[in-house]
């Protein structure tokens, strides 16, 4: 092969085996985005739906296990679940515990870990034979997460929706690539060229949460798909005001008359040590409501869309299925 000739790419890749799934698309976790309906959707057609367990228990009103269940009555490919490992809230780390526990006896063995150690998460999932992907921005928060034993790395860049990156999509992923596990880009894709270029770039897969947003399938008010149709790029702004770091969402009326920055006093409490977790707590609870009430009642309420510059290729609102038959197809056809 000349060095003018692109690098052969397939369907089988180190996330499609790790994950048992056709094509290396994810529909990553969202809150409150992640419906029954959409991570069933997303893996019958051949990908990987990621359960977000808080939000099918606390928008869309399942049990969990019934919701997992649910699930499965849909669709009986692999699904994955979201397991957020943040300690500084011992009863969310007991529930969390406990949901991992439940996941598993539903038979999920697909985990993505993010915010914490998720020592404890891989005993768990590896006692039972599965795998456990875990979210990073850089490589300090990688090379920790492989000391405690993950299989794989969902690597978050600059361009993604909600906690974005610092790195574009390339620099993160030479940062990377050395480690020697599978990498999946995180952020930015919205059509199939960006599958392509990254598995010709050398990641696993693709991660996706936007372009999910925009099917028939996501249980979201009219108005944030159309939201996400409408926006380009530029339309996407990280904003503090929210949880106290940068989130990406679409700039709307509200974003304009919030502002992006933090306060001062907000800055300086989340700057210390002893209140700097009452400050996300506090941040926490407040966009869970905002992001629950826009979401599903639309412009009306208070108008926050989590979104990545993704959006830029986002046209249409189609069917999550649809989505995921076009990547594979893309894949095929440039492979």
């Amino acid at each position: 092969m000349s060095e003018a000739e692109p690098a052969a790419i397939s369907l089988d890749t180190a996330l499609t085996r790790d994950a048992g799934v056709e094509v290396p698309v994810i529909c990553g976790a969202m809150y409150p985005c992640s419906n029954p309906e959409l991570v069933a959707a997303v893996s019958a057609a051949g990908g990987l739906g990621i359960v977000q367990p808080l939000s099918l228990m606390h928008v869309h009103g399942h049990d969990l296990r019934e919701g997992l269940r649910l699930i499965r009555s849909l669709t009986p490919q692999p699904i994955g679940f979201n397991a957020i490992v943040e300690k500084s809230v011992a009863a969310y780390e007991r529930r969390m515990r406990a949901w991992v526990g439940v996941a598993l006896e539903e038979g999920v063995r697909f985990f993505v870990t993010a915010l914490g150690n998720p020592r404890w998460v891989v005993e768990a999932v590896h006692e039972e034979g599965g795998v456990v992907y875990h979210d990073v921005t850089e490589r300090r928060w990688a090379e920790r997460a492989l000391a405690e034993g993950v299989d794989g790395l969902i690597c978050v860049n600059d361009r993604a929706g909600g906690h974005a990156g610092a790195h574009s999509p390339e620099a993160l992923y030479e940062e990377l690539a050395d480690l020697g596990v599978p990498l999946v880009r995180a952020g930015g894709v919205g059509g199939s060229e960006q599958l392509v270029e990254a598995l010709r770039r050398g990641y696993a897969g693709v991660q996706m949460g936007t372009r999910f947003i925009a099917t028939s399938e996501c249980r979201v008010h009219d108005s944030y798909r159309a939201a996400i149709v409408a926006a380009g790029q530029d339309d996407i702004v990280l904003t503090e005001r929210l949880t106290g770091v940068g989130v990406s969402v679409i700039r709307t009326p509200r974003i304009e008359r919030l502002g992006t920055d933090a306060g001062p006093i907000a800055r300086r409490l989340l700057r210390h040590r002893r209140t700097r977790h009452w400050m996300r707590t506090f941040y926490a609870l407040r966009s869970i409501r905002n992001l629950k009430r826009s979401s599903l009642r639309g412009l009306d309420y208070n108008d926050v869309f989590q979104a990545g510059r993704s959006v830029e290729g986002v046209d249409e609102v189609l069917p999550a299925g649809e989505i995921v038959r076009r990547f594979a197809r893309a894949v095929e056809a440039a492979g």
